[in-house]
C-alpha cells in the first residue's frame, strides 16, 4: 500500500500497559538519539516500513484537513479503528467544520457519538469546536500552545494535531509509541502506566531534526506499535527493527512489574452509564426517570451512574423528574 502524501496519522492506543522499570531509558538516550547512527537507522527503517504498510485511513487523505485529524484523534482514544470509522464519517458529513458543531447543542454531539464509549470525549470535542470558532475564526490553530489551550486537549492531542495535520516536529507519545520505544530502546516489555519524564526525554532524543521526517517518524512509529509491536501477540518477524530491538535481543524477558489487569465492562458503572445514555440518545424529547429505571435492575448502582452522568454534564435533569441530553453549553 502506498503511504499518504500529507502528514500522516495513525490510531492511538486502545489498551493500558502496566508499570515497569524506566531506569534504562535515561542512560539509553546518551547513545541513541536523532543524530546518532542508531537513531538515524531507526528512522529510515521504520519510515520505509510505513511507506509500504500504512493503512489507508480517511484522516490520512490529502483532503482530510486539520479538523478531520482532530476529530479522529478524539475518537481514537481507547477505541479501535473499525469502531471509529463509521461514526467518524457520519460526524464529518454532519459537521465538516468546527463552527458547524459549535452551532449545535452539546447533547447532539453526545447523541452522534453513539456507542464509541467514553462519551465525555464528545463534550470535550464540542467544547474545542466552540473555542476554535470563538477564538480562531473557525480554523484549527497551527500553534502547539494554542492547541494545548483548547478545552479538552492535552499534550498528546496537541502534539498529534500539530504533527499529523500541520507536519510539525513534536514528540507524539501514545501507548503504541511508548511500547515501541520501551522494547526497541530500553529493552523492557511494557512502558509504565503513565508517561514518565524519562520517556519524554527519550522521545525528544529520538525525534528527527527536520519537520517532515519528524512527522513521518511520529506516524510510522505509532503504526508499528498498532500493527506489529502490539501489546499481545507481537509479530517480531514482520518488524523492520527486530534485529536491533533491545527487548528482542535480550530474549524477550517477561514483564517484572505488577500483573497487568485487563479492562472489564460487564456489570460496571460504565455499562450502566452506557445503557442510560442509550435511552436518551434514542429520543429528542425529555424522558421520565421511570424510563431510565427500566434499563438496569440494581437501584443503587443505577442511581450512582445517573448521578455521575449529571455531574459530568452528559445528562441534564429537568423539573418533574425528567432527563435529557445536555442542551446548554457548559
Amino acid at each position: 500500500m502506498t503511504a499518504p502524501t500529507n502528514p500522516p496519522h495513525t490510531t492511538s492506543a486502545t489498551s493500558t500497559t502496566s508499570a515497569t522499570s524506566t531506569t534504562s531509558a535515561t542512560s539509553t538516550t546518551s547513545t541513541t538519539s536523532a543524530t546518532s547512527p542508531d537513531g538515524a537507522r531507526l528512522h529510515t527503517q521504520v519510515i520505509d516500513w510505513f511507506e509500504d504498510n500504512a493503512r489507508d485511513l480517511p484522516w490520512r487523505h490529502p483532503d482530510a484537513g486539520p479538523w478531520a485529524v482532530m476529530v479522529s484523534e478524539f475518537m481514537l482514544q481507547q477505541t479501535p479503528v473499525n469502531r471509529v470509522l463509521p461514526v467518524y464519517e457520519q460526524w464529518l458529513a454532519r459537521w465538516p467544520r468546527p463552527a458547524d458543531l459549535a452551532k449545535d447543542a452539546p447533547g447532539e454531539a453526545v447523541r452522534a457519538w453513539g456507542r464509541l464509549g467514553y462519551p465525555r470525549r464528545a463534550l470535550r470535542l464540542h467544547g474545542a469546536a466552540t473555542a476554535i470558532t470563538e477564538r480562531h475564526g473557525g480554523d484549527v490553530p497551527t500553534d502547539h500552545a494554542q492547541l494545548l489551550a483548547l478545552p479538552g486537549i492535552g499534550e498528546y492531542t496537541a502534539a498529534a494535531v500539530a504533527s499529523f495535520a500541520y507536519g510539525q516536529r513534536h514528540a507524539v507519545l501514545d501507548t503504541n509509541v511508548r511500547r515501541v520505544f520501551a522494547r526497541a530502546v530500553t529493552g523492557t516489555q511494557y512502558p509504565p502506566n503513565a508517561t514518565t519524564a524519562a520517556e519524554r526525554k527519550l522521545a525528544r532524543a529520538l525525534l528527527p531534526q527536520d519537520d517532515d521526517t519528524a512527522a513521518r517518524w511520529a506516524a510510522a512509529s505509532m503504526e508499528l506499535g498498532a500493527l506489529v509491536c502490539t501489546a499481545k501477540n507481537e509479530t517480531c518477524h514482520r518488524c523492520p527493527i527486530s534485529a536491533q530491538c533491545a527487548w528482542n535481543l535480550a530474549g524477550k524477558p517477561d514483564h517484572e512489574g505488577p500483573a497487568r489487569k485487563g479492562q472489564t465492562y460487564a456489570g460496571t458503572d460504565r455499562q450502566v452509564r452506557g445503557k442510560l445514555l442509550a435511552v436518551l440518545r434514542e429520543t429528542h424529547t425529555p424522558v421520565p426517570r421511570s424510563a431510565l429505571d427500566r434499563v438496569w435492575h440494581e437501584p443503587v448502582q443505577r442511581a450512582r451512574a445517573l448521578d455521575g452522568l449529571v455531574s459530568d454534564g452528559l445528562v441534564e435533569p429537568l423539573p418533574d423528574g425528567m432527563y435529557r441530553l445536555p442542551a446548554t453549553r457548559t
